[in-house]
């Protein structure tokens, strides 16, 4: 037996230092959830396995002209498992990681028997001193100023929402990071979106936090480069534009209630806003691209009624500045939605919830549709 093998059986690494097996915590959370959702749509309907049944997506809500429709759909893929680690070094230094999953977006996992959903990897990165390694919430978003609500995310038009591989730096209140680029296009006239990956340098975050025993505001900006390049096919096409933004977010605590804001404005910010609602940039008629303005915001109040029962109340809306001429009459214009549950929680661990939605979506042409949601949950967290 070699002499490696001997010193790893025998907990030690090649360079004699302790297994970090025996210098590590861990840690084990997450939540299941059961989540029925009915769904009654003015201007048509959505087919079987669109995600936007699952959970509120602003521009997938109908303005197909269509007949009024209803639809019932039931699913546990909101609930997720959290793995946590946290390692003393040699060195008195303490490196953290986490890796998260749950079954939400995944293709896969039919109603008609077995529901089965694959886990999809959700966060998964390491913290050393002052820096941040991996896939978590990007630092344009302000995470903590989402509102609790059955919906997936709840404040949908205006809040940034993506996660995504990135470095961060943290300095007191102040962050700077590098994220993973993609860029997504309209083509010349409209049509279905190109999602490219042609990008020459990472996207670049600036925040500043300031956190207080009243709650806590923040504001980011984003620097990015959006790039397509395609030369098959007869195209000519190779073509870059810069695209930035600022988010700003805020938690103002009343007592026990609190009112949460968000606010995002910028050129091109694309896939980070309502999801993806419009894209980054159009092509114009030269094949060179023309990035999108667009802008956001969003409102909640929670109101504890008791120590058991509370209520969210939240507003948000998006705009998009089309050059229709570029992007043709299909595109979103706007969007806005509205939202107010009711969650009795009758320990820490367990929470049900009801939550009636209204939301709007118009497109260019005039077209416009609204959705009616109603949606009951059960959660246990541990």
């Amino acid at each position: 037996m070699s002499p490696l093998l001997l010193l790893l059986l025998a907990g030690q690494s090649h360079f004699g230092l302790a297994n970090p097996i025996n210098n590590t915590e861990f840690g084990f959370s997450g939540y299941v959830k059961l989540d029925a959702i009915a769904s009654n749509y003015s201007d048509g309907t959505l087919a079987s396995g669109n995600i936007g049944r699952d959970f509120y997506i602003p521009s997938l809500t109908p303005v197909a002209g269509m007949d009024e429709d209803t639809q019932f759909d039931a699913h546990i893929r909101q609930s997720r498992f959290r793995f946590t680690t946290s390692t003393k070094l040699d060195n008195q230094d303490t490196i953290k990681g986490v890796l998260e999953f749950d079954m939400q977006v995944v293709p896969d996992g039919d109603e008609r028997i077995s529901n089965s959903h694959q886990p999809r990897i959700r966060h998964a990165f390491l913290t050393y001193k002052n820096w941040l390694f991996g896939q978590t919430w990007t630092t344009f978003q302000d995470v903590s100023a989402l509102p609790e609500t059955l919906d997936f995310i709840g404040v949908t038009d205006g809040t940034i929402f993506a996660r995504q591989a990135l470095v961060r730096y943290t300095q007191g209140p102040f962050q700077i990071a590098l994220e993973n680029p993609e860029s997504t296009i309209t083509p010349y006239g409209g049509g279905g979106r190109i999602v490219s990956d042609d990008n020459a340098v990472p996207d670049l975050v600036l925040r500043y936090n300031h956190q207080r025993d009243w709650g806590h505001f923040m504001v980011a900006a984003l620097v990015r480069q959006l790039a397509y390049k395609n030369q098959q096919g007869g195209n000519d096409i190779d073509s870059t534009e810069t695209s930035y933004g600022i988010s700003l977010g805020a938690k103002f605590k009343f007592g026990q209630d609190d009112l949460r804001l968000m606010f995002n404005t910028g050129a091109g910010l694309g896939r980070y806003s309502a999801l993806n609602a419009v894209n980054g940039a159009v092509l114009d008629a030269n094949n060179e691209l023309q990035a999108i303005d667009s802008t956001g915001y969003a409102i909640s109040y929670r109101h504890l009624w008791n120590n058991q029962w509370r209520s969210n109340f939240t507003y948000s809306a998006f705009n998009a500045d089309n050059d229709t001429d570029l992007t043709g009459l299909s595109a979103t214009e706007s969007t806005w939605s509205t939202r107010a549950n009711l969650l009795f929680s009758p320990s820490k661990e367990l929470t049900f919830g009801a939550e009636y939605a209204f939301a709007k979506r118009e497109i260019e042409s005039g077209l416009e549709g609204d959705m009616n949601r109603l949606q009951f949950s059960a959660k246990y967290a541990f």
